[in-house]
């Protein structure tokens, strides 16, 4: 049985069960869209997104009595997540040459879906992925700043409104149906009216959880430290 990676809020939503509120510190107030909408604001921060050479994520969620925590590193060509569900424990490293992935067992067969054999021959090291492949293209694509554009919503069925606080943030406010595997959520995306129009805080509330994202650090320059070549183990030999 082969682990597929996924996307990086569907990960933490779906994978985790959990509900998500996204955050940043905010920027200096000010108006960075004329008269916005909906559109204009959505158009705005993908624009600022595009130009950000990284962003820190930080995630805790609870759903029922399991709490979770993802901490994720996103840059232009590296990238870093580590998830903590439990006693469930995965990590992700991706580089311009390979992709690596290590986890206690319980998190490499749960989270990650390994088969006991798969996770046997891994144990204590790195399964790595090289360029090219499918495997360390789906990790690069979910690690990696061309991600970012997935956390915002279609301009349809969103609805825009300047926030109550006193930064006077934009606000977009959308609804996801039931599906089979997850709940029907309401979310409520802040982005920041300042001089870079970047997320601020997302909340999404539903019927099976809850929980707290922060992002910091927009624009780090991130560059991540591949682990010794004694420690991996090659996908094919862990697959075949």
């Amino acid at each position: 049985m082969s682990f597929s990676p996924r996307r990086r809020l569907q990960l933490i939503s779906l994978a985790l069960g959990a509900t998500l509120v996204l955050a940043v510190t905010p920027i200096a107030a000010q108006a960075s869209v004329k008269d916005p909408t909906t559109k204009s604001v959505l158009k705005a921060t993908l624009k600022a997104m595009a130009k950000v050479s990284g962003v820190h994520i930080y995630v805790t969620s609870k759903t029922g009595t399991q709490s979770s925590v993802v901490v994720v590193d996103i840059g232009a060509n590296y990238g870093e997540e580590t998830i903590q569900s439990g006693k469930n424990s995965v990590k992700i490293v991706v580089t311009p040459t390979d992709a690596f992935l290590s986890g206690s067992p319980t998190g490499l067969t749960t989270i990650m879906g390994l088969t006991a054999a798969e996770q046997k021959k891994v144990g204590t090291r790195s399964v790595v992925m090289k360029s090219g492949t499918t495997p360390y293209t789906s990790f690069h694509s979910n690690l990696t700043t061309s991600v970012l554009k997935g956390i915002m919503p279609t301009a349809k069925g969103t609805k825009y409104k300047v926030s109550s606080d006193g930064a006077k943030d934009y606000q977009l406010t959308w609804k996801t149906a039931a599906s089979s595997t997850t709940s029907a959520t309401k979310s409520v995306l802040t982005i920041s009216s300042g001089s870079k129009t970047l997320p601020v805080k997302e909340v999404i509330t539903g019927s099976t959880g809850g929980g707290t994202t922060t992002f910091s650090k927009w624009g780090e320059n991130v560059v991540e430290q591949a682990p010794s070549g004694t420690d991996t183990i090659a996908y094919a030999t862990v697959m075949g």
